[in-house]
């Protein structure tokens, strides 16, 4: 009875042990996470700090008394109310990005370094806002964020952290300022519209304008060319008539220096008489008419006389003889002065037959025989 009893005893003492030794061996081995660090003070003083790993302390005597973590933190800092150098009050908040690079002072240098950050972030906030008005505060936004990051590493140098940046999540002004800045922007966009319009407008008519000028130019500039064109023509028409006109009177005198040359001249020259006459009788109902209308070969006599001044270097050889004519009426009317169509209206000098037209037997011209057998 007294063995089962020790035994009883030996085995509770064992458990009893055990359970001691696995208590003590969790309360003194500690593993540290990645970029963590502990601080281990031993009967209430700093002893050492741990980095990331297994590391064993000594029972009862060592603690944990902080853990600091080494990654980057964000604290979000809450929207606050600031007052702006022209008197509007506006509400601003934030993230601050900061983190631990010394375990040991951030433990011993602050009682909470997060948030002595975040307050020293809104009271900076304050002090940069109230520098600059309620315009330029959408505008420095860059220059308020370097002032909060300075001011809080400035006062930080003993907490053991280290502010990576600040960043302003909203700046909200009043209802009443908002309304205001919507009408401004609102002018300002129609402003713009105004100004871009008459920008096109003035744009638009410069450029009708120079096209107009371009147009009238280059219209000027071909009727220049049309008239310089036209000029040229009519000078080279000219210089083209004056030579065919001097080729023609050339082949005349040659064809008239040749035999028969006199004759054929003489008959060109009737048949123009006649053919010119009736066209003048048929286009005015008024004319004017030689008082030798029927005296053909007298035309045709003073006409080559004409040409026989001309070959003859302009003064005559003799004076035209002319046609003898054995009817009175034609005598009297040859010596007579021209008439007019005016003088006598309604009557028309009657042509000569062709028994009175008809010349002497005894006259030298061989054109005149010509002539009267064809009239």
């Amino acid at each position: 009875m007294m063995n089962v009893d020790t035994d009883m005893v030996l085995i509770i003492v064992l458990l009893v042990v055990a359970v001691l030794v696995i208590f003590t061996l969790y309360n003194t081995a500690v593993v540290v996470p990645q970029r963590s660090e502990y601080v281990i003070e031993r009967l209430g003083k700093f002893n050492r700090t741990l980095s990331a790993g297994l590391h064993f302390l000594f029972p009862f005597l060592d603690i944990v008394a902080y853990r600091r973590s080494l990654k980057e933190e964000v604290i979000d800092i809450g929207s606050q109310d600031c007052i702006t150098s022209d008197n509007v009050m506006v509400t601003v908040d934030g993230v601050l990005y900061m983190q631990v690079f010394d375990s040991r002072m951030s433990a011993y240098g602050i009682e909470n370094y997060k948030f002595a950050a975040s307050q020293m972030a809104q009271t900076s906030l304050r002090s940069a806002i109230g520098k600059i008005e309620l315009d330029r505060t959408f505008e420095e936004r860059e220059a308020l964020n370097r002032q909060v990051v300075s001011a809080i590493d400035e006062a930080a140098q003993n907490w053991g952290v280290k502010v990576l940046r600040y960043e302003i999540r909203d700046i909200t002004p009043p209802q009443t300022v908002m309304e205001a800045m919507e009408k401004q922007m609102r002018a300002e966009r129609e402003k713009r519209a105004e100004i871009a319009i008459s920008e096109g407008d003035r744009q638009s008519r410069i450029n009708r304008a120079e096209g107009l000028m371009t147009e009238a130019i280059r219209i000027s500039e071909g009727e220049k060319q049309k008239l310089i064109n036209e000029a040229e023509g009519n000078a080279r028409q000219i210089e083209l008539i004056a030579g065919a006109t001097a080729k023609g009177l050339s082949d005349i005198a040659v064809a008239l220096s040749k035999q028969g040359g006199e004759t054929a001249a003489r008959l060109r020259v009737a048949e123009q008489y006649v053919e010119q006459f009736g066209r003048l009788a048929q286009e005015s109902n008024s004319l004017i008419l030689p008082s030798d209308l029927g005296n053909i070969a007298s035309i045709v006599a003073t006409a080559m006389n004409a040409l026989d001044q001309h070959r003859g270097g302009g003064t005559p050889s003799a004076k035209p003889k002319p046609i003898a004519s054995d009817n009175p009426s034609t005598r009297s009317t040859s010596s007579a002065p021209t008439g007019s169509a005016s003088g006598r209206q309604g009557e028309r000098p009657t042509p000569p037959s062709s028994s009175d037209s008809t010349p002497s037997a005894s006259s030298s011209s061989p054109f005149r025989g010509e002539v009267d057998s064809d009239f």
